[in-house]
């Protein structure tokens, strides 16, 4: 019997059990805090920093968003290093592998659109919330079957921002940090409600 290939037949057969179980390491709490940040970027940012300075407010909003990413991820990250065994570990790994490629893609546009021209980056929010509305479509597999309504949000919050990107003028704070804070506020609600409503821990 080839070793290797029924291992790889039973990571394949985990592979599939996983798809059809949801993910519990995403918590309401972390989620709706990053979401807050989001607003409270928002509020705290320069009306003129768009409008005076493009790619100082595409790194003002990179900052806010290390903030808020660490904030979201704190539990998954402590989970994985103290609680969970190996197989539990592999699992988070494939959830949020799910979900980075479109981090990594939001970036990649952050730095080519800054460097390229300043022009450019009044289409970034719609862009880093189609590429948000993107990851949580790539992760809902693992997720509660209602985070599909808030990839949507995303999508069409998207869609509007690009619609009306059509100056460094129009460029505002809360485009981000809007919504931001409202899909993550429903990303918590969709959250407690499916996997923590009624729990004790």
């Amino acid at each position: 019997m080839d070793v290797g290939r029924a291992l790889d037949q039973i990571a394949e057969i985990h592979q599939q059990i996983a798809k059809g179980e949801v993910y519990r390491g995403y918590r309401s709490l972390p989620i709706a805090a990053s979401g807050l940040i989001g607003v409270i970027g928002a509020s705290l940012q320069p009306r003129t920093l768009g409008v005076r300075d493009p790619v100082g407010f595409v790194v003002y909003w990179a900052v806010i968003a290390v903030c808020a990413a660490f904030v979201g991820a704190i539990e998954i990250a402590h989970n994985y290093v103290v609680h969970e065994d190996a197989a539990s570990q592999r699992r988070t790994r494939q959830v949020v592998g799910q979900f980075l490629p479109s981090i990594a893609g939001g970036a990649a546009m952050s730095v080519c659109f800054a460097h390229l021209n300043a022009a450019l980056v009044p289409l970034l929010p719609g862009l880093w919330a189609i590429c948000f509305g993107i990851g949580i479509f790539a992760s809902r597999p693992y997720l509660p079957r209602a985070s599909g309504y808030v990839a949507l949000f995303y999508y069409a919050a998207g869609f509007t921002l690009l619609w009306v990107a059509d100056a460094p003028a129009r460029l505002s704070g809360w485009w981000v940090g809007g919504t931001f804070g409202v899909g993550q506020l429903l990303a918590a609600l969709v959250l407690w409600w499916n996997l923590e409503r009624g729990t004790t821990d």
